[in-house]
């Protein structure tokens, strides 16, 4: 098992929930309203006045066979709005209950 961290910009939430079921993925939790910056180009996600956007997060945990096309399905996702700041982290999972 694996678990895979997609932070996002708010625009992109609606749709990685949908396409979430059409690559076979369940279950996940999600944090709205999440703060943050990119750590090459991306800009300030702070939901102030100079910098109005937010990020959301989301958190899956599943079989090491969906991560691939999971990260595929969000890079090309990314690589059409590359400014609006996409990104996924994966992890193992040693035991759950």
């Amino acid at each position: 098992m694996k678990a895979v961290m997609i932070t996002l910009d708010q625009a992109h939430y609606v749709e990685i929930v949908d396409n979430l079921s059409s690559l076979n993925i369940r279950g996940f939790t999600a944090w709205k309203d999440v703060r943050g910056r990119g750590n090459v180009k991306g800009e300030p996600h702070y939901g102030t006045h100079a910098w109005p956007s937010l990020n959301n997060a989301i958190l899956t945990i599943v079989e090491d066979d969906r991560v691939k096309p999971l990260l595929n399905y969000l890079r090309t996702l990314d690589e059409e709005s590359p400014n609006l700041g996409l990104r996924a982290f994966v992890w193992n999972v040693e035991d759950m209950m």
